[in-house]
């Protein structure tokens, strides 16, 4: 409607360009047999249509195009009026804060179309929403639409428990058919640790503590995609105080971020630092660069992949996490999870590497060098206190079975 009302770019955003082909492109209305873009835009508005790009020109001089919120930055030069993002609480949230700008200065509109994925970017959108007059917010369950009878859902519900179990299968059913931001997302690694975190109150204001290094954890993704997480260490528990992710800039950029606010400290890379950047002057590796900019890396505690997601898993009842500055980098943890294999109907043993990838694998790097502060030589004092963490080794500690006394212990 809006096309036709005013001509200019819309577009229709999936969280991954190859679903817009397959959900918004291909799609056939089983009711019908008819192309859905076919039954939305009759051939007769159309002046072209480009199949390969999913690309509709109408006669009066509108576009409408299917896009990827995974390539959302290629988009540059265009300036849409009108932005869908389907399935949003899957998309990378980055994509809306990159185009609210263009909607702005174009007077155009953005809408959000969603199931519940857990606590993340579209719940806390959500909420944002509910509480501005700026903003219409609306949440339909099965009960609301009536779209499935009740003992189609009781049907799935059985379903379900065959092939998740019965906990993460009321889990799904929650979620798909009663829009419930409670629910556990399936095969998420950390989504259990974090709700403790959320119901034990260690996220909140976390102030940063000048008379204490603040320690870096850097993921250094392709294309030049970076997450930095911001922490300090004390005896008896980890403050995460801030988190930074962005793409397509330098070192220089990130370096300067840093030194912004004063975080200076270790800076914890994963191995592949020591890869020679091309193009870099000297061909630099990554260390040498961050050494050039002031920084102090160091390499981070080589740890296999599951091995350093146990870490991660293990490191989240230490830590407090700022609830502001910390938000994006906490909605990736929560959106960290496996890989589900539709043929096999069962979780791989590999992370789903999706927008939430980064913020996850820099967390892995903290996870595995955060207690390595805590080993550097200090002034002891006449009686010491040394808590049972800190006499264990980082595998033994990753390994170990914390009692519960031992957690209120170090917390």
């Amino acid at each position: 409607m809006s096309a036709f009302e005013r001509p200019a770019t819309y577009w229709h955003m999936l969280p991954e360009y190859a679903q817009g082909r397959k959900a918004i492109w291909n799609a056939v209305n089983p009711h019908t047999g008819i192309r859905r873009i076919d039954e939305a835009f009759p051939r007769e508005l159309r002046a072209t249509t480009n199949e390969q790009e999913m690309f509709i020109r109408f006669k009066n001089g509108a576009t409408w195009q299917v896009v990827g919120s995974d390539s959302y930055n290629s988009t540059v030069g265009s300036p849409p009026a009108g932005v869908t993002f389907s399935e949003w609480a899957l998309a990378n949230p980055a994509a809306y804060a990159y185009l609210a700008p263009i909607l702005v200065e174009n007077n155009g509109w953005a809408l959000f179309i969603t199931t519940s994925r857990g606590r993340n970017h579209a719940k806390s959108m959500l909420d944002m929403a509910r509480g501005s007059s700026d903003w219409f917010a609306q949440v339909l369950t099965v009960d609301n639409t009536g779209a499935i009878s009740h003992d189609a859902v009781e049907i799935q519900r059985k379903e379900y428990h065959g092939i998740y179990g019965d906990e993460a299968g009321d889990a799904l059913i929650e979620q798909e058919y009663y829009c419930s931001f409670e629910a556990a997302v399936l095969g998420s690694y950390w989504g259990k640790q974090l709700r403790e975190a959320e119901q034990g109150g260690r996220i909140l204001d976390v102030p940063v503590n000048r008379d204490l290094p603040v320690n870096t954890a850097w993921d250094i993704g392709v294309d030049d995609a970076m997450a930095i997480w911001c922490f300090q260490v004390y005896p008896d528990r980890l403050d995460v105080v801030d988190y930074y992710e962005n793409h397509g800039l330098g070192f220089d950029h990130y370096c300067q971020w840093l030194d912004e606010r004063k975080y200076h400290g270790t800076d914890w890379v994963p191995h592949d630092a020591k890869v020679r950047e091309a193009g870099a002057p000297g061909a630099r590796t990554r260390i040498e660069t961050l050494i050039s900019l002031g920084r102090k890396p160091e390499l981070s505690p080589n740890q296999k992949l599951m091995d350093g997601i146990n870490a991660g898993r293990r490191t989240i009842p230490f830590a407090r996490f700022d609830k502001i500055r910390t938000a994006r980098g906490l909605d990736c943890l929560r959106e960290y999870k496996a890989e589900w294999d539709q043929d096999n109907r069962v979780f791989k043993k590999t992370p789903d590497h999706n927008w939430a990838s980064h913020g996850a694998d820099a967390w892995r790097c903290l996870a595995n060098a955060w207690r390595a502060p805590m080993r550097e030589p200090e002034k002891k004092p006449e009686a010491p206190l040394v808590t049972p963490m800190q006499e264990m080794t980082i595998d033994a500690w990753i390994n170990a079975e914390p009692s519960d006394s031992f957690a209120r212990e170090t917390l």
